[in-house]
């Protein structure tokens, strides 16, 4: 056996391969997901790119990107196998930093969200709508609907 592998075996226990924990941490739905998100330099362990074969450690730092959020977290507990959401939850700690930036990026992204929205139209201006088509053909066949009599 060479030194590279002398290592104690209540140290080897107290480490997970990085793309396992992110999977058993409910990050990625699947590990071939983790593992891609690794290898494209998405998941930092200690401000580290590294490979998904890296052996995590309680304490260690990782920074992981999700679309537009960054994720900063301090591994707190290691598993191998996916359990359920509150047990993943346990699993890490995310900074209070990275809280507010998600926060802040959600709510920019629901502004984006309103602002784009179509503004409403005033009835009888612009191009009428597919409601106020159907009523004039109604209306032009003869068929339209008659006020109630209290109008």
């Amino acid at each position: 056996m060479s030194a590279r592998y002398s290592m104690p075996d209540e140290e080897i226990d107290k480490r997970v391969r990085l793309d396992r924990w992110l999977w058993a941490a409910r990050f990625f739905k699947t590990r071939s997901l983790a593992a891609t998100a690794i290898d494209s330099g998405k998941v930092q362990v200690n401000d580290t790119r590294v490979k998904r074969s890296k052996l995590l450690r309680i304490g260690d730092e990782l920074k992981v990107r999700k679309g537009p959020y960054e994720f900063v977290l301090t591994v707190r507990a290691l598993a191998e196998r996916r359990g359920p959401a509150v047990e993943a939850q346990t699993l890490y700690e995310e900074s209070e930093d990275s809280k507010e930036a998600r926060e802040r990026i959600n709510e920019a992204r629901r502004l984006q969200r309103e602002a784009a929205l179509p503004p409403v139209r005033a009835p009888g201006k612009g191009r009428p709508t597919k409601r106020d088509r159907r009523a004039l053909a109604r209306f032009r066949r003869g068929t339209a609907k008659k006020p109630s009599e209290g109008d």
